[in-house]
């Protein structure tokens, strides 16, 4: 059994720049722990796989395409390949949202 404290792993590298956490990493898929302090946010980006997010904790924008919403806690979003997305905190508390990527992909997410 492998378990994982997701505040000891290391702040990832990202064109973000926000706390991005790798917690989870196969041939088959990946998973990111993204927390966003209020006024952060994701650049808008789109990713080559399909993607789905759930909501740990607080409250964030979600943006896919052309579709906009607020999402909280327990909630999960499903956003498609090659859809550009991103997420903001707008809100006065911490946001943050499990990030899976299923296949895991093999090419790197492209900024907009």
């Amino acid at each position: 059994m492998k378990i994982v404290d997701v505040a000891q792993e290391p702040i990832g590298e990202n064109p973000h720049h926000v706390d991005a956490r790798k917690v989870y990493d196969t041939e088959h898929a990946t998973a990111v722990v993204i927390t966003l302090n209020p006024g952060e946010s994701l650049k808008k980006h789109i990713t080559p796989v399909d993607v789905f997010f759930y909501v740990l904790e607080g409250t964030g924008i979600v943006e896919i395409g052309d579709e906009r919403a607020q999402v909280g806690k327990d909630r999960l979003v499903e956003s498609p390949a090659k859809i550009p997305h991103r997420w903001m905190n707008e809100s006065d508390g911490t946001f943050r949202v499990l990030v899976v990527k299923i296949p895991r992909p093999t090419t790197g997410t492209r900024l907009l």
